[in-house]
């Protein structure tokens, strides 16, 4: 009887090590997908984050051209080739 109680026991033995290891398996199973959903929102997220850059790139280029331009403009009107004598009455 000896016998077949340590056979019992180290069966038992394994089997508990063996359902541990089980679970242990399905909870890394469970927190790699986890991982994997998260990374994938966050790629998602930083594909669009790059995108609205890219936008505000291009407004941010074509405001200081804009703003260049009246600069421009402006130093253009403040020329000391004119005056505010040479330039006609807006009544006339």
């Amino acid at each position: 009887m000896n016998g077949n109680t340590q056979r019992s026991d180290s069966s038992m033995i394994e089997n508990d090590t063996l359902t541990r290891l089980e679970a242990r398996l399905e909870a890394l199973e469970s927190r790699l997908a986890y991982q994997e959903h998260w990374l994938d929102t966050l790629d998602q997220a930083l594909a669009g984050q790059a995108q609205r850059l890219d936008r505000l790139e291009r407004v941010n280029a074509l405001m200081q051209q804009r703003l260049r331009d009246q600069h421009q403009t402006l130093a253009a009107l403040d020329a000391p080739g004119t005056s505010d004598a040479d330039e006609r009455p807006p009544h006339y």
